[in-house]
């Protein structure tokens, strides 16, 4: 019974080293020989390659990276091996080590496209910084028709406004309606305005306290309405005396507050406080100005507000009161100029069939888009959440989406960061789209993706959610104990409690001391740090600070926290000699980049920041703050839930087999918008059974 019991274990061992061989040949081929059976190496560079793949999925990119490694040391060239080994690299923001071994994968034997297509992405990436460039070219990558399929989805667009979720809003002054679409062309909502609609709607901005602002122009009035789209008030009526309007066209709010609205029938723009109570109003001739003609499109920055005029094709620059300061653009320049908006340090002016960008420093002028010789009138057009421009033509009865050339033929950057088997055979993926230069792809919806197993449609797939929608953010603190900013403790305890206080009890707030060793002080809810205190930290003042591992560390806990993560710098604007001693600023915002952590600088004193700050601030999605500025902190938080977030959730049901957890299984993602589309594709391993 022994010699029979043991023959037929024998054969059981056998049968599954012979199976798992022909599920390594399809499925792993880099770490199996077709036909063969697995020799010795190959089986423990299996065994390495499964830890680090689990390794990698839980975040831990540097366990990963070892476990890969010894892989390799069974198996050197193994092209599958070096793939992932790279995209270790590539999320510990090495990615100049990440190319290296893509680069050797390819070199040995690698062929497939999508490789190749994430080298080229990321080396792109290193050498050039994305900008807002006014000379650059755009065209379309998708229209939505008023008309389709003989339904009426909206008449005359003239104006666009849009949204951080990725939707915009579509004013129409033929259908007297203010329509919400989705990126795909598709209605969210339509808001027919009060109980007597809307009289001939032009312009719509977004007001600093999220309400959205109106003007109509044959009702003479500006209409109030929430972010919803609910109607809450009129501001102004028809006459020529202050706060009364003939034709009020189109609008801008400055960083007082204050309300601009180019006044046609009267040519002046008048202005309006926040709460829509009427200030003053300019235009008329002064000693070295002869008076606005025609104005329309009006856009503020800064302490400058820049009127276009119709008539004399020209643009102005004003001070906040309304004083003439210069001539930015000359007269005859444009044609008929609409709409003007702020793009950075850019302004957007539509002009008859083109769209053009005007430097506010020179007032050079660069051609964007251009319509051609169809019939067109743009009216306006505005850079949206995902990097194109969304351009209302009035006479064709379209929006035009346009985009940049590179982005249109490069497609879109597709990558599937997380696979969650746990619950096998339930498995989670959650995958981040972005185009080639790093800006996340906002708004897509379940139709825009398309998920396989090994080229198969997976079962019972299931849209979870995006990361855009989530409504707090986890935020880790890191304060500078540099000798520098040890003076100015009060004001480090006041940001602690004001930033602690505006979470308003949501998310997690972790607290790192920067010193020579950077150490986690506190990690938990934001209310435990309502009476925070500096003289309670662990970590001693010093005059060597290590900035770079603080935020190394701070990144580490933030990589399995919420979609909306942070690291804010609190400190008085100075760096040490040894701050990036160890990891390059490049490597360091690499690092936060690749795992959408935003960098944000509170200054605890009126010095401008180092340089070394402010490449982090300006290469990251965040920004630079000041403790005592006007508004004080409180919108802190709300500006990084407003940060663009490009993670998406789906769920499925495998059919595939495991082979007791030992098994590679793969899964391919397709994402698809208007004309654009990318792909990746990975695999993970079951639990072990």
């Amino acid at each position: 019974m022994k010699k029979v019991t043991g023959t037929f274990l024998t054969f059981l061992v056998l049968l599954l080293i012979t199976v798992n061989s022909l599920y390594g040949q399809s499925n792993n081929a880099g770490l199996y020989k077709n036909g063969q059976m697995r020799t010795s190496e190959e089986g423990f560079a299996a065994e390495e390659f499964r830890r680090g793949v689990q390794a990698f999925y839980r975040g831990s990119y540097n366990e990963s990276v070892l476990q890969f490694e010894k892989a390799l040391s069974y198996l050197p060239e193994d092209t599958l091996i070096l793939e992932w080994l790279g995209k270790a690299y590539y999320y510990s923001g090495l990615e100049g080590t990440a190319i290296q071994n893509w680069n050797r994968a390819v070199s040995s034997g690698y062929s497939g496209l999508l490789l190749n297509n994430k080298i080229e992405i990321v080396r792109e990436r290193r050498i050039s910084e994305s900008s807002a460039d006014g000379g650059q070219r755009y065209t379309e990558a998708g229209v939505f028709p008023g008309n389709f399929n003989g339904n009426l989805i909206f008449s005359g667009p003239i104006s666009v406004l849009p949204n951080n979720n990725g939707t915009n809003w579509i004013l129409s002054y033929g259908s007297n309606d203010l329509v919400l679409m989705d990126l795909n062309g598709l209605v969210v909502n339509r808001i027919t305005g009060p109980i007597n609609g809307f009289d001939r709607p032009v312009d719509i901005i977004r007001l600093k306290d999220g309400n959205l602002l109106i003007s109509e122009s044959a009702g003479d009035r500006l209409s109030v309405f929430s972010s919803k789209g609910r109607f809450i008030s009129y501001i102004g009526e028809k006459g020529r005396g202050l706060g009364q309007f003939v034709g009020p066209q189109y609008l801008a709010q400055d960083n007082r507050n204050n309300i601009y609205v180019s006044d046609y029938g009267n040519s002046r723009v008048d202005v309006f406080d926040k709460d829509g109570k009427p200030l003053f109003f300019f235009g008329k001739p002064q000693s070295d100005f002869e008076g606005l003609k025609g104005p329309t499109g009006i856009a503020a920055i800064e302490d400058s507000i820049y009127v276009c005029d119709d008539i004399k094709g020209a643009i102005y620059e004003f001070d906040q009161a309304g004083n003439f300061k210069r001539i930015l653009v000359e007269p005859k320049t444009f044609r008929h100029p609409e709409s003007m908006k702020v793009w950075n340090n850019y302004l957007v002016v539509c002009d008859s069939n083109k769209v053009i960008s005007v430097d506010t420093e020179t007032g050079a002028t660069y051609t964007n888009v251009t319509t051609g010789n169809a019939p067109s009138r743009l009216t306006s057009a505005v850079p949206d959440v995902n990097g194109n421009v969304i351009v209302t033509d009035v006479k064709t009865n379209e929006v035009y989406v346009m985009a940049k050339m590179q982005e249109l033929v490069g497609g879109l950057f597709v990558q599937i960061e997380r696979v969650n088997a746990s619950k096998f055979p339930e498995v989670v993926v959650d995958l981040k789209v972005e185009n080639r230069h790093r800006s996340p792809v906002v708004g897509l919806k379940e139709n825009n993706f398309y998920i396989t197993e090994d080229k198969r449609p997976v079962a019972k797939l299931k849209y979870l959610g995006s990361g855009s929608n989530n409504s707090y953010a986890d935020i880790t603190l890191i304060i500078d104990r540099s000798t520098y900013t040890s003076r100015y403790e009060e004001q480090v305890n006041t940001v602690v409690r004001e930033i602690a206080s505006a979470m308003n009890n949501s998310g997690t707030l972790r607290i790192v001391s920067a010193g020579k060793i950077p150490a986690s002080e506190y990690t938990g809810h934001p209310k435990g740090a309502k009476d925070f205190n500096s003289s309670a930290l662990k970590i001693p003042v010093s005059s060597d600070v290590s900035l770079d591992l603080a935020i190394r560390l701070a990144s580490n806990d933030l990589i399995n926290a919420g979609r909306k993560r942070a690291i804010i710098f609190i400190s008085a604007g100075k760096v040490t000699l040894s701050a990036f001693e160890k990891y390059s600023l490049a490597e360091t915002t690499a690092y936060m980049n690749n795992n959408h952590i935003s960098f944000l600088s509170v200054r605890v004193n009126q010095s401008a920041d180092d340089e070394e700050i402010e490449y982090l601030v300006k290469n990251t999605p965040g920004d630079e703050y000041y403790l005592f500025r006007p508004e004080g902190l409180s919108r802190i938080v709300d500006d990084i839930l407003d940060i663009p977030n490009g993670i998406y959730s789906f769920s499925y049901t495998s059919t595939m087999t495991t082979n007791f957890g030992q098994k590679y299984l793969p899964v391919e993602v397709e994402a698809y918008l208007l004309n654009r589309s990318g792909r990746d594709e990975t695999g993970y391993f079951a639990p072990l059974q």
